[in-house]
Formats: C-alpha cells, structure tokens, sequence
C-alpha cells in the first residue's frame, strides 16, 4: 500500500459506477418561458459584458491617442514658436538691411500707390521722413516706372526730377512681382546718378577740350611760320616808307595785324603745348624797352600812347624771356582793347617792397572803361572773354606763365575809371 509524502494512506479509489438512468420529466409551457428568458439575458448579459470590455479597450486607446496627440501637439507649437521667433528674426534683420541699404527701393501697386518706401529712396524722391508723408508722394512720378512701360523695359532708366536739394537724375531699374494679368506689385531699385552723370560729362569735355587744343595747336604751329616772313617783310616795307607819312601808316596797319595775331598765336601754342620753362638770368629793363617797341605800331593805329617807367634800370630777374614778353603783349593788348583814341598805357616798373629789395613790381594802367565787378573773379579762367572773336586765352597764359615764374598776378579796376595788372617776380638771387 503506497503512502503519501507526509505518511498519510491515501484514499481508496473507487470504480467509476455507471451513472443511473433518470427519466426526465417533461418541462411545462412556464419554465420554458423562462428558461428562454434566462438564456436570453445571459446572452444580453456577455453581449454587454463584451461591449464593455470593447469600449474599455477603445477607450484605453483613445487616451493612449490623445496623449500621443497631446505630445505631437506639444511638439509642433514648440517648433512653430521656434520658427516664429526665426521669422521675426529674419523680418527684423531684413528690415534692417532695407533701412540701411545705399539704394532707395520702392514697392507700388499697379496704380502707382506706394507700399513701401526705405529712408534712401525717401531721401533721393525728396519724400519725406516718415512713410505716411512717402505715401503721399504724387503718383505721376512713379507711375512712368511701372508696368507696363517696367516690363517692356527692365533696363536701368534715368530720369530728371526736381528736389528741395536741385535737380538730381535718377536711375531706375524696375522689376514686377508677378506675370501677365497676375502682376499686381512692382519693385524700384533708386540709385542717384547726378555726380556720375556729371563726371562723364566731365570727361566728355575734357575730351573735346584736349582735341580741341591738339587741332588749335597744330593749326598755330603752321600759322607761325608763314607769319615769321610776314613779319619780316612787314618790318622791311616800315623801314623803306620811314621818310613817307602816308604809307608809314599803311605800314603800321600791317604790322599791327600781324603782331596782334601772332600774340595769339602764342598765346595757343604757350597755353596748350609748352613744356615748364627752363629758367635763366633775364635782363627785364632791355625785355621790356623792346617790347613796348614792338607793340608801339598797334598802339599808332588805334590812335594810343604807351608810357614807360623804368625806376629800375636793367635789372635781371631768372626767366624765359619769350615767354615774359607773351605776358607784356597780352596785357598791353587788353590795355589797347580797354581804351579808345587818345588814351595812354603806362607800363612802370618798380620795387614791389622798397625796404626788402627781394621782388620788382612790373604795371600795366590804362585809363579804359574798367572790369565789371561780377566779372574780377572769372577773367583769369581759360576760355572767358567779354571781346568778341577773343579766344579768352591772353590772361590764363599770363597767370601761367607768372607762376611758373615763381610769381604772383594782381589786378585792380573800378568801372569807368580803369584797370591796374600788377606783376610781382623775384629778382636773380632771391630764388634758390
């Protein structure tokens, strides 16, 4: 006999007996009825069961969903936030690059009212400070620049227009925000081009200017040559009729001619093409006795004297002696110009400080019709005369050729009374 773990004699196992045959009993119309009604509930009964148990583990995962929700959500207003605060900060930085940009840009709607505006387009159109006085601003000036004139022509365009500040160009460059029927917005890029319009006008003058002088230059030198000749013949026909009144005035005539057009002659070659002088000891009492003889038969025909004071003797001075006697005939002709019959040129020379003896002083007084006022400040520029037919050369080669001289150029005159060109230039040895 088997005994268990804890020594206990196990049970006895008895034969399966055959169950016993219980005859049913036939069940009545009630207990059917709520048999039926029994298994009926039972079936509600795990039919909700098992709704419950599907909507409990719906609902389990709808709050698993609406926590992932929740966290998706916490995350995109994180990343928005973020990329707000990026926008603002590119708007703010981009801002900044409009309001400090050199060029003006403008942004106009397609009838030419102006969205935006920066300080430096408002600063060139003469706008205003603020964009409430920009907008403002008439459209007639903008509208030129908008389409579809913009897009028939993206390239730069200048304008003139007038400003508090003056006349300013302008320059254009235009670009529409959009295509065809969408294009609603269109973009101008300012920039001033007035002083660069001016440089190149500039330039441009200089150009015709040095061509100018190249052309005048070479006709000068083949005007001089033929004119020495004259000269001379003119000199000798003086000569022969000096017994004879009546052709010495002929004579006269033909000099003065000739040495009037060869001082502009000169006065072309000296302003246009001379090299810097190479200075030397130059007796300036001789150069100018000579001179004053050279130019005494213009003053003959037009009925003038010439004075000479001469306080100093023959005093040298370092210079380029042609070029101080181009000086002496330019002055005197404008001295000649100034007057009329009867009046009288004094040339005088003089110390120019009687104490220092360092400078001479070398003066041209006429008693003609004087310099107008407005005019002093201009009459020493190239090209300015008030003589017809005058070049406008003879003073601007005079203050050249003074201070290559190392020397100064003064004038003096009252209208109707006068004029005084004075001359200051170091005497030999004052100047190392």
């Amino acid at each position: 006999m088997r005994t268990t773990p804890h020594g206990e004699a196990p049970l006895p196992q008895r034969a399966n007996p055959r169950p016993a045959i219980v005859p049913r009993k036939k069940a009545s119309p009630s207990a059917a009825r709520s048999s039926a009604a029994r298994q009926s509930l039972a079936r509600a009964f795990n039919t909700f069961t098992s709704a419950a148990d599907s909507l409990e583990r719906s609902y389990s995962q709808l709050q698993s969903e609406v926590l992932r929700l929740r966290f998706e959500l916490e995350r995109t207003n994180r990343d928005l936030a973020s990329s707000l605060e990026d926008n603002a900060r590119m708007r703010l930085f981009l801002g900044q690059v409009l309001e400090s940009l050199p060029s003006g840009v403008v942004v106009a709607d397609r009838n030419g009212r102006v969205r935006m505006m920066n300080p430096e387009a408002r600063r060139l159109l003469d706008a205003g400070s603020t964009m409430s006085e920009a907008a403002a601003l008439p459209p007639e000036i903008l509208a030129r620049a908008l389409a579809p004139r913009c897009a028939a022509a993206p390239a730069e365009q200048e304008w003139e227009i007038a400003t508090s500040a003056g006349a300013r160009t302008i320059g254009i460059g235009c670009a529409v925000l959009g295509e065809g029927m969408d294009a609603s917005e269109s973009v101008l890029l300012l920039r001033d081009v007035t002083e660069e319009r001016k440089r190149i006008a500039e330039r441009e003058a200089v150009r015709r200017r040095e061509s100018l002088a190249e052309m005048a230059a070479l006709l000068a030198h083949e005007i001089r040559n033929p004119l020495g000749s004259l000269e001379l013949f003119a000199g000798l026909l003086a000569d022969a009729a000096a017994q004879q009144p009546d052709l010495r005035r002929w004579t006269d005539h033909v000099q003065a001619g000739l040495r009037s057009l060869s001082a502009t002659v000169n006065n072309v070659l000296q302003f246009h093409s001379q090299p810097a002088p190479q200075l030397a000891a130059v007796n300036l009492g001789r150069l100018i006795r000579d001179s004053v003889e050279f130019l005494r038969p213009l003053a003959r025909q037009s009925g003038l004297r010439i004075d000479l004071q001469n306080s100093l003797g023959e005093l040298e001075v370092p210079g380029d002696a042609h070029r101080l006697q181009q000086v002496i005939f330019n002055l005197s002709l404008n001295a000649f110009r100034a007057m009329s019959a009867g009046g009288v040129m004094t040339v005088r020379l003089q110390w120019n400080d009687f104490e220092q003896l360092d400078d001479v002083r070398l003066d041209f007084e006429d008693k003609g019709r004087g310099i107008a006022e407005a005019n002093l400040p201009k009459i020493f520029e190239p090209g300015f005369t008030t003589t017809a037919g005058s070049p406008g050369l003879g003073l601007a080669v005079c203050r050249t050729v003074v201070e290559q001289h190392h020397g100064s150029i003064q004038v003096a005159s009252k209208t109707g009374e006068g004029t005084t060109f004075s001359i200051v230039l170091p005497r030999v040895g004052s100047v190392e």
